[in-house]
């Protein structure tokens, strides 16, 4: 029996349920982005507080529009938008049942009417969950204005990049003369508030309406917003693990998460859910200090276990996080390098340092190597870059950083070869192949052709030449070598 409606308090008091009827919901939220993520993280915590406002909390549906799957849209029309969430704790699983979504859509079905949607005066909030690549920006933060996809909005009856639904949505709240929605970017991007506004207003400029665009820029809100929780591709296992904790119940869509959860979200003006009803969710009046934490800490660390433990032959997070060499060299770069210019006091970082390193070695969650790897090209100036360079500038070592950078360029080395068994995946992927092709043999070459990369990484590093020196030894290390022996000196320097 499929998991609907009219099943769902049917599954065992041990399954967490909705203490509303979803039937009742009525939408208030549109999602850009109906991934895993999404439904482990913004999904949980407007479930939390249409529950803890009664009646008044079910103006605030979710109408979540999947980008790119329609499989997904149509799975959860299929069980009425419920699905299973499996919070994966060391010792066991606890499952819920998660119902907060009123309607799934697909963004580039061609009957869509996704900005019509957003523009409904009753939908009062925006949410995105597009990935990083999904917005279409350069090392310093803007938009590309090469970016084959938004060309191809620009001229679009119906757009389907995130900056040109958003761009046609203020169209219409403009025209009707309304109140436009406040728009939350909830995607690892720095001040990713303030960057999505200025791509949003960019795109209105570049579709003609500069008048739209300074429109825009008045009068719409886009808070700055930070998230933290790890969420898995789904595995074969969550649908048994759902059928048996739901007692028979089947689930086509569960999805696992991690037990931790946060949300920190710029205050902001206009009507909102209870969304610190959840204990995980926050508003404050600067998020900066918590997103440069989470996009260094974590999402920087995440990277250099991925692309350093992918050579080692290290399949998961927790394998790589696990390892004995390995291990000890990211908690070092976590908190020796990544800490650059954020600003909390030292104990609070070691206790987030240690509280990471145990997040990462969860058994429960299996989290891949090749999925964290991808984008790198994207990811890598904020995540990576900037605490590398305000550490080069005070003078101090980044040897985390250049083992991140020569692994990720060993990972399209050896694609290159066909020598990788991880797939690529990466806006920049056919170039970067092409610069290991050029330069084979030469790992000074390779370096220097991908450092030189501004769209990458930025301006030039202080004392630039020294860094390509490096990066280009530590790229001859892993030719020569096995990651893993690499990684075990790398480990005994203390």
């Amino acid at each position: 029996m499929k998991l609907g409606r009219s099943n769902f308090q049917k599954a065992p008091d041990t399954v967490y349920k909705p203490n509303f009827d979803p039937a009742l919901l009525r939408p208030g939220i549109v999602h850009l982005g109906c991934g895993n993520f999404h439904r482990a993280h913004q999904v949980t915590a407007t479930q939390a507080a249409i529950g803890a406002m009664g009646a008044d909390g079910l103006q605030w549906g979710i109408v979540s529009a999947t980008m790119r799957r329609p499989e997904l849209a149509l799975e959860l029309v299929e069980q009425d938008n419920l699905y299973t969430l499996l919070t994966r704790e060391p010792n066991g699983t606890v499952a819920s049942i998660m119902a907060a979504i009123s309607e799934a859509v697909f963004a580039r079905d061609t009957h869509s009417t996704l900005a019509a949607r957003i523009a409904d005066p009753r939908t009062k909030i925006v949410t995105l969950t597009v990935t990083a690549s999904g917005y279409y920006l350069t090392a310093d933060g803007s938009i590309d204005p090469e970016a084959a996809d938004l060309l191809a909005d620009l001229t679009a009856k119906s757009p389907r990049t995130a900056p040109g639904i958003l761009v046609q949505a203020m169209s219409l709240v403009r025209a009707k003369g309304g109140t436009p929605p406040v728009i939350l970017c909830c995607d690892n991007v720095a001040n990713n508030g303030r960057t999505l506004r200025q791509a949003v207003m960019d795109f209105a400029s570049w579709r003609g309406n500069d008048e739209l665009s300074a429109w825009i820029g008045e009068n719409v809100q886009f808070p700055d917003t930070m998230v933290d929780r790890i969420v898995p591709a789904p595995l074969s296992d969550d649908k048994d693990d759902a059928r048996r904790l739901l007692g028979g119940l089947e689930d086509s869509i569960p999805i696992s998460a991690e037990p931790w959860f946060q949300w920190v979200i710029q205050r902001f003006d206009g009507p909102r859910p209870l969304w610190e009803a959840h204990p995980g969710a926050r508003f404050v009046s600067d998020v900066d200090t918590f997103e440069r934490a989470k996009l260094q800490m974590l999402n920087g660390a995440h990277m250099l276990l991925a692309y350093a433990g992918g050579l080692a032959g290290l399949n998961t997070i927790a394998e790589a996080a696990s390892d004995p060499a390995l291990g000890p060299v990211v908690e070092r770069f976590m908190r020796r390098e990544q800490t650059a210019d954020v600003d909390l006091p030292e104990d609070t970082l070691d206790r987030y340092a240690a509280d990471l390193m145990t997040r990462f070695r969860n058994p429960g969650i299996v989290h891949e190597v090749e999925r964290i790897g991808r984008n790198g090209s994207v990811k890598m100036a904020m995540r990576v870059i900037r605490p590398m360079r305000a550490n080069l500038e005070r003078g101090e070592p980044t040897p985390g950083a250049i083992l991140l950078i020569a692994s990720w360029i060993r990972w399209f080395a050896l694609h290159e070869q066909e020598a990788l068994e991880i797939s690529l995946t990466d806006p920049r992927v056919d170039h970067l192949r092409q610069i290991c092709a050029d330069a084979r043999d030469d790992h000074m070459a390779q370096a220097e052709a991908f450092l030189a990369m501004e769209e990458v990484f930025g301006p030039p590093l202080p004392d630039h030449e020294r860094q390509v020196t490096a990066v280009a030894k530590a790229l001859g290390d892993l030719t020569r070598l096995e990651a893993s022996e690499v990684l075990r000196k790398l480990a005994a320097t203390g």
